[in-house]
């Protein structure tokens, strides 16, 4: 099925901090990190450059230990207008080499190149990097392979800077080898769930029984073992960036805290920015998360599903802090986070009646009728409530998860 497929994941390296570097060059050859409040002793590192990572700086560390292991380093704030700007100029370049483009996130992307007879492939791929970084200067990472899951494995594999080619039949000789945590998919809780199953290695992986992966995983045991073996036939999806299925926002504290009332505040204003990007994208969820993380690094998420999907603030503002309520230890928070997923378009959604609300409903029964003869008449969106007009989102805060829906938001 994917027989002649030339696939491409481009993963521009360290984003941020290569964006940072092109409008102030002297940043450049430097350790250089961007941070949600780098100001903050306990301000957390967003991405950082080479330089800073070579001096054992990463990404989640705070800065009072990231300035400690290098004190020459320089900590920057997020400027996402510029980072949006850059990674839109990004995308229009490579859409210039094929429409068949997947973005994934703000710095990288799938593009399905054209199959043209007699073309070397590598010296293709070698100019699209040339220009990446010589028009945009860029840094990015290209893996090559026959499908999505082989071409992200082969991006992450030369960086930065690197083009690695992988074919399936280069699967036994360079994945089996390597431990099933740098199999991309697989997280540090699923590799641990895979050792006490006896799985260390991705060839154990590829030979595993499926009933047992089944057993333990559900159907992403049997995905798992495909993707172990270099069997993947999802598609490169323009249109997949636009698959909302989640809106969340989370935030880092400028200090720890067991006050009830900070931490209500807190949850209050993460509700209302998810609740803008609900109503922004027209979209309302039936699921509600709250993640904690405490003072000693501990995370952990609690979710609760109802009965009719909200998109409201006042509506997530009350089911987020009831789960944060039961589930709160009172030890110090540092990060708390909400999210509502399981999304649709609000138009898709229905509401449960019950005894006390369907009057509610009966009354607006002749308006839904008449919004129908007029879209049947003048086409679907010809007429929307009031409340449903977009409001402007404001800035991203630095722990806003930038994932489909982020994209979706710059376009």
């Amino acid at each position: 099925m994917n027989k002649g497929r030339i696939i491409l994941h481009i993963d521009l390296n360290c984003y941020y901090a290569s964006v940072e570097q092109i409008y102030d060059p002297t940043l450049k050859g430097k350790p250089v990190a961007i941070a949600g409040n780098p100001k903050e002793r306990r301000g957390i590192i967003i991405t950082c450059s080479y330089e800073a990572r070579a001096r054992g700086v990463y990404t989640t560390m705070n800065v009072g230990e990231a300035r400690r292991k290098c004190p020459e380093l320089i900590v920057l704030p997020p400027n996402f207008e510029r980072y949006r700007a850059a990674s839109k100029s990004f995308f229009n370049l490579l859409k210039e080499y094929s429409e068949i483009l997947q973005p994934v996130s703000i710095d990288e992307g799938y593009l399905q190149l054209p199959v043209i007879e007699g073309q070397n492939v590598l010296q293709h791929v070698q100019k699209m990097q040339d220009r990446i970084w010589n028009e945009l200067q860029l840094p990015c990472s290209i893996g090559i392979a026959p499908n999505k899951f082989l071409a992200k494995m082969a991006s992450d594999m030369k960086k930065p800077m690197g083009i690695t080619i992988l074919r399936k039949r280069d699967v036994p000789t360079v994945l089996w080898p390597m431990n099933v945590i740098e199999m991309h998919g697989i997280g540090k809780s699923t590799a641990e769930k895979l050792k006490k199953l006896g799985i260390q290695k991705i060839e154990e992986l590829a030979v595993a029984d499926e009933y047992t992966l089944k057993q333990n995983f559900g159907i992403n045991g049997l995905r798992m073992k495909q993707k172990a073996n270099g069997e993947d036939d999802r598609p490169v999806d323009p249109q997949a960036i636009y698959d909302t299925k989640s809106v969340g926002n989370s935030t880092t504290l400028s200090h720890d805290t067991t006050d009830r009332d900070e931490l209500y505040k807190i949850i209050s204003t993460l509700s209302e920015k998810v609740a803008e990007r609900l109503k922004a994208k027209k979209l309302a969820g039936v699921t509600v998360s709250v993640m904690i993380r405490t003072a000693d690094w501990e995370t952990y998420t609690r979710s609760k599903s109802i009965n009719n999907a909200i998109f409201s603030k006042d509506d997530i503002v009350e089911q987020a802090w009831d789960l944060f309520a039961k589930n709160w230890n009172e030890e110090p928070v540092r990060l708390l986070g909400v999210t509502v997923s399981n999304v649709s378009d609000i138009k898709e959604t229905t509401q449960q009646l019950t005894f006390f609300n369907f009057e509610e409903y009966i009354k607006d029964e002749p308006i839904i009728k008449l919004v129908d003869q007029i879209e049947q008449k003048f086409g679907k969106g010809a007429i929307i409530r009031g409340s449903d007009i977009a409001k402007p989102v404001g800035k991203y805060h630095a722990n806003t998860s930038f994932s489909k829906d982020f994209w979706d938001e710059q376009n």
